[in-house]
């Protein structure tokens, strides 16, 4: 038996996690939820966690793997946007006590997460037919736009592939989003529009902002949805595009997981006919997007499920099993 701890370390909340490796069975045990704001850097976070009366300290774990967002330096380097502090690993048996310490990319985890138990009980959005040998696409919105997919990979089973996709210029359409955009640029200062401006919890307040005129958070901004809402309507074809556009880019016939807390917590951004609409809108491959099916995964605690399924690939002599789908 070997234990690894997990952490998935969000710009708000920390959460870690204890999996047990049984053979080629991963078994979740425990998990708690610190605040990453009142840590003053990586050190003091875990060392808060070991102060905690969570039933595993760092030192007496077989693995540890933290994803982190943003891009990752030899899987021992991060600095996370929307985080005060860097992430340094390289040192772990020295500064922690723990020989095998992996980072990964948050979205790695939520797309190795699609092959675990964590998905059991994902919401179909869209209907479709899995291909279980193509590319899974996993996406979602929070602070930031995240992207990953899993490849296969042939006698291998999958990888996930690392995306910075949510930095990339988001494109707009027609008169009404061409002016909106020079609302976003002139608001951000930014050369040009990306998704962590657009489909994220900040991109909800500053579209409902230039609809209404008034300056709401996300959670207030969402509030005011209802069936004939023009900020709802908007952003869902703006979340379409976006799954769209990565759906295009990685041919994710396996399939387009949903996950970040702000589709979570409002569904209604994807049941929306714009949604829908949006993501088969391609003059060349509408036929190909409207075969692809799609899932809204609210599990909150996927992405420390996908970093142990991680860990497990590093720790132990039997592979993992990897269910087709759920």
């Amino acid at each position: 038996m070997e234990t690894i701890l997990v952490a998935d370390i969000g710009g708000t909340n920390s959460r870690f996690g204890r999996f047990e490796v049984h053979g080629n069975q991963l078994e979740f045990k425990d998990s708690i939820w610190l605040s990453t704001k009142d840590a003053s850097s990586f050190p003091d976070l875990l060392k808060t966690f070991d102060e905690s009366d969570f039933p595993l300290k760092v030192a007496d774990c077989d693995a540890a793997v933290i994803a982190v967002p943003g891009a990752i330096k030899g899987q021992t380097y991060a600095k996370p946007p929307n985080i005060p502090w860097d992430i340094d690993v390289s040192n772990a048996k020295q500064d922690f006590g723990v020989k095998s310490f992996f980072l990964i990319n948050d979205f790695v985890a939520q797309a190795y997460a699609c092959r675990t138990q964590a998905v059991s009980d994902a919401r179909l959005i869209k209907e479709g037919v899995i291909q279980e040998d193509r590319p899974l696409a996993v996406i979602g919105a929070g602070t930031g736009l995240g992207q990953s997919c899993l490849m296969p990979v042939e006698h291998a089973g999958f990888i996930a592939v690392p995306s910075e996709a949510g930095h990339a210029s988001f494109g707009f359409v027609g008169d009404e989003e061409n002016a909106y955009e020079a609302f976003v640029l002139e608001r951000t200062g930014h050369p040009y529009p990306f998704g962590d401006f657009i489909v994220t919890g900040f991109g909800l307040t500053l579209l409902h902002e230039y609809l209404t005129g008034e300056k709401l958070n996300p959670a207030e901004v969402a509030a005011t949805f209802h069936k004939n809402s023009k900020t709802l309507a908007m952003f869902a074809r703006f979340y379409g595009r976006a799954c769209r556009n990565y759906a295009l880019c990685v041919v994710a016939l396996g399939g387009v997981y949903i996950a970040g807390g702000l589709a979570a917590k409002n569904p209604s951004m994807l049941t929306h006919p714009e949604f829908t609409r949006e993501f088969i809108n391609s003059p060349t491959y509408g036929f190909m997007l409207e075969d692809i099916p799609i899932y809204l995964n609210c599990n909150e605690e996927s992405g420390l499920w996908g970093a142990a399924f991680f860990g497990q690939l590093k720790v132990s002599t039997f592979p993992p099993i990897m269910p087709a789908s759920y």
